[in-house]
């Protein structure tokens, strides 16, 4: 597959998280897909993912996710993306409060016969939970 195809096959994939269409989501994804929440927390499988992916999103209705930047080498896409939306269910244990939360993410996209084979997140825990609690 060529840079621009693997690309807009990581473009089709946000778009869909994007739309919460987790059909399209885990058709884009390879049968051996493993998605690293973060280092070492592998998840297995596009279904595995997809749980895990619409579980967080749940707590967020009608969040935005668009992506920044994208480049791309060989198999492999990286992903900048930024996240806004409003605490509307629980997320890392925490009750809805209501809180406008937004925050950057970097992913690391690797292609394997044209689909997702894995996905690597990078963002700042931290971060989201001081939003989510207001606490600074």
């Amino acid at each position: 597959m060529s840079i621009e195809k693997n690309k807009e096959l990581v473009r089709q994939f946000y778009d869909a998280i994007q739309k919460e269409d987790y059909d399209a989501v885990a058709k884009l994804c390879h049968k051996d897909f493993v998605f690293y929440h973060q280092v070492n927390t592998p998840i297995y499988g596009a279904e595995g993912f997809v749980e895990s992916e619409k579980k967080n999103f749940d707590s967020f209705r009608g969040f935005k996710f668009p992506i920044e930047a994208l480049l791309a080498e060989g198999d492999q896409v990286a992903v900048y993306l930024t996240f806004e939306g409003t605490h509307t269910g629980v997320n890392m244990g925490i009750q809805p409060t209501g809180n406008r939360v937004k925050f950057s993410l970097m992913m690391l996209l690797k292609i394997a016969e044209d689909k997702i084979i894995e996905k690597r997140a990078h963002f700042d825990v931290m971060d989201i939970r001081r939003q989510l609690t207001g606490e600074s």
